[in-house]
């Protein structure tokens, strides 16, 4: 990783919107091997990190959406006006 991933954030959520989970995980094989768990726990994340605190999830919730209560639904961009550095 050189500095054009000095946002670790930035860089996290464009790995998820470009569908590639692996660079999250360091291509960990134990983690891909259960790939719809990996996601929904970075789906998570993303929601608790949105810029906006009105729109991060309370606590009750976050637990709620990693036991399977609530459903974990696709979450926006946590920084709408950083600019894209790419997943590689």
């Amino acid at each position: 990783m050189g500095e054009e991933y000095a946002i670790l954030t930035d860089w996290a959520f464009d790995c998820y919107r470009n569908g590639k989970l692996d660079a999250l995980v360091g291509g960990d094989m134990e983690a891909m091997n259960d790939v719809e768990c990996l996601e929904k726990l970075v789906m998570v994340s993303i929601w608790c990190i949105q810029e906006d605190p009105s729109h991060r999830p309370t606590i009750k919730k976050v637990l709620q959406m990693l036991e399977g209560v609530d459903e974990v639904s696709v979450p926006p961009n946590p920084y709408p006006f950083s600019s894209s550095m790419g997943c590689y």
